[in-house]
């Protein structure tokens, strides 16, 4: 269905700029897309480095005669919302064009509006990305995608902008459950590295050496390399939001209990996101699991500035 090709001269728009939306959006505008923006709170709008790019009063306006629109919003109902909400941009998108669907949804909803853009002649293709901001602000994301292979094709050179590696699993619906897999593996990841590091510390280990040691050795993971710094001195800069994630494993664990499977990790682990949750950290970076745990007896600075 997709009959663009998308080039720096093509017209997208970007819907969504948070803390992964807005750098992807900036690494776009800084290869030379035409941008249109739109985001829930305006402000990101007007960040410099999207000069020359053009806010938008809503989605509707957002997607007026574009080729593509990238989607990078919180879940399932603010999809739904951007697409097919008051002023929406499903019914503004031309025919032809391409919507690519960066946010983390469950499976079903992507389907469900793959088909219903279908109607129209657009295409759709599930994109969740990983990587964190780091990963946005570099633009080495790693996108895991679903949709034909003809529109992820089209996607591809707007792809390659924002991440590093790009990997199509099949039909609309497959990123999505590529990204479920890859939040179970970040539950279990975070949760051993903040269950690591608070042995460390109640043993009154020289933490930043005992990390160091580790890392390269088989117990080393991105979020040992990555993370252990912000556990180790309990302070939790946003790398992607507690609450998201927890959302992410809410849709795996659907999943899982579709097929009737069990993961005993996973439901720990969600299960201690929603105390901390509940406790006032859902703002927080996920490595704010280490707080589920007792604090250090021993508190000292352990990573040098």
């Amino acid at each position: 269905m997709t009959r663009c090709e998308l080039t720096p001269e093509s017209q997208l728009a970007f819907i969504g700029l948070g803390a992964l939306g807005l750098p992807m959006a900036l690494n776009l505008r800084a290869a030379g897309y035409r941008l249109r923006v739109h985001t829930r709170s305006r402000s990101a709008e007007s960040d410099p480095g999207l000069a020359g790019s053009s806010p938008a009063d809503n989605p509707a306006a957002a997607v007026r005669d574009c080729d593509a629109l990238l989607l990078c919003v919180s879940d399932d109902a603010a999809v739904e919302a951007v697409l097919w909400g008051e002023q929406g941009a499903g019914p503004a998108l031309q025919q032809g064009s391409l919507v690519i669907d960066c946010s983390t949804i469950s499976p079903s909803t992507a389907t469900a509006m793959a088909e219903r853009l279908s109607e129209r002649d657009i295409s759709y293709i599930d994109a969740p990305v990983t990587g964190g901001t780091e990963g946005a602000k570099a633009g080495t994301l790693t996108v895991l995608c679903g949709g034909g292979t003809a529109a992820v094709e089209t996607a591809r050179p707007v792809l390659e902008v924002i991440g590093g590696s790009i990997h199509h699993f099949g039909a609309v619906g497959s990123g999505q459950k590529v990204k479920a897999i890859n939040q179970v593996l970040v539950a279990g990841s975070y949760a051993a590295v903040a269950e690591a590091v608070a042995l460390g510390q109640h043993l009154q280990l020289p933490m930043e050496q005992v990390v160091d040691a580790l890392r390269q050795g088989a117990a080393g993971s991105w979020a040992l390399e990555h993370r252990s710094e912000a556990m180790l001195n309990d302070a939790y800069p946003l790398g992607f939001k507690l609450a998201l994630h927890h959302k992410d494993l809410g849709i795996a664990l659907n999943a899982a209990s579709r097929t009737g499977l069990k993961l005993p990790i996973t439901e720990a682990v969600y299960a201690q996101e929603q105390s901390l949750m509940e406790a006032g950290l859902g703002d927080a970076d996920v490595s704010a699991l280490r707080r589920s745990l007792p604090a250090n007896p021993n508190p000292v600075q352990q990573f040098k500035d």
